[in-house]
């Protein structure tokens, strides 16, 4: 599986496009459609992945919209824990409220890897006091992420990766 980062927006927001045997996922198609279809090229995308909802995530997804075929995977059309294929990408689905009362975060086990949005960055969190966003949810999310393997790698949405065991030391929410 290959990920490729990029940068869209006014906010710095991180898109990402998966790749496997000639097909994609989109996660966070944030804005700047044009440089996200150049990184996709010929590849096909079986599915646009949403951590939540806020404006500098989702601003090229009208453009995935227009086509049928694409799978849109966002916190209203999954359940919690569930475990999704798509093609031949498997991943879980993890409730991560607390940034926002639809936040999700995509959990690719075989791979060991996990597409957090806005949850959570390199020493820090997300915003807790945007409409819809929760404190509470926000601790009992962070406890939730605890149990996962510290081995675990963490694509944010926006700034660099990190991964557990270095949240684990460094971050002061965790």
């Amino acid at each position: 599986m290959k990920i490729e980062k990029i940068v869209t927006g006014l906010l710095d927001e991180n898109c990402y496009v998966i790749k496997k045997d000639n097909t994609c996922l989109v996660i966070d198609p944030g804005d700047d459609y044009q440089k996200i279809k150049d990184v996709v090229g010929d590849d096909k995308v079986l599915a646009v992945l949403l951590t939540h909802s806020h404006f500098d995530h989702i601003g090229a997804l009208r453009n995935f919209l227009t086509k049928r075929s694409i799978k849109i995977f966002k916190k209203s059309s999954v359940s919690d824990d569930e475990m999704v294929t798509v093609g031949d990408f498997k991943f879980q689905v993890v409730f991560t409220p607390g940034h926002s009362k639809d936040s999700i975060s995509f959990y690719f086990p075989e791979e060991n890897k996990m597409f957090v949005g806005d949850f959570i960055f390199q020493e820090s969190i997300g915003r807790c006091d945007l409409p819809g966003g929760s404190e509470i949810e926000m601790k009992n999310s962070l406890e939730r992420l605890k149990k996962y393997s510290k081995e675990i790698t963490l694509y944010p949405g926006h700034g660099e990766v990190t991964t557990l065991d270095y949240e684990l030391t460094h971050n002061p929410y965790l």
